[in-house]
């Protein structure tokens, strides 16, 4: 399900605050890396995904790639970082960065 505008601009200040949890190198998306983004994603919901190659057209792909692999919606990309958000199944409120930044909105 798409991201509405409020959505994205209430997740685009939550993710000031969070740093990247996973950096993708130049080996791309291995199963490794796809298992530690889907842990995140699921206690965190909230998360930034930094992209570390060089060309733009490759850094496009793997977080496309990101996205359609995890079923998780990219609400902003700055440079070389995503933030991708996709809630969780079972809510960890201590865990998740949507209701533990709450109070920056």
């Amino acid at each position: 399900m798409p991201l509405s505008t409020d959505q994205k601009k209430r997740f685009r200040k939550i993710g000031h605050q969070l740093k990247c949890i996973v950096t993708i190198a130049e080996k791309g998306l291995t199963e490794n890396v796809l298992a530690e983004i889907e842990r995140a994603l699921e206690d965190h919901e909230l998360i930034k995904i930094k992209c570390n190659v060089l060309d733009r057209d490759e850094k496009v792909a793997l977080l496309e790639a990101v996205r359609d692999e995890t079923g998780a919606e990219l609400a902003q990309v700055i440079g070389k970082v995503g933030l991708f958000y996709r809630p969780a199944k079972k809510q960890n409120p201590k865990l998740s960065n949507v209701t533990r930044f709450q109070e920056v909105l």
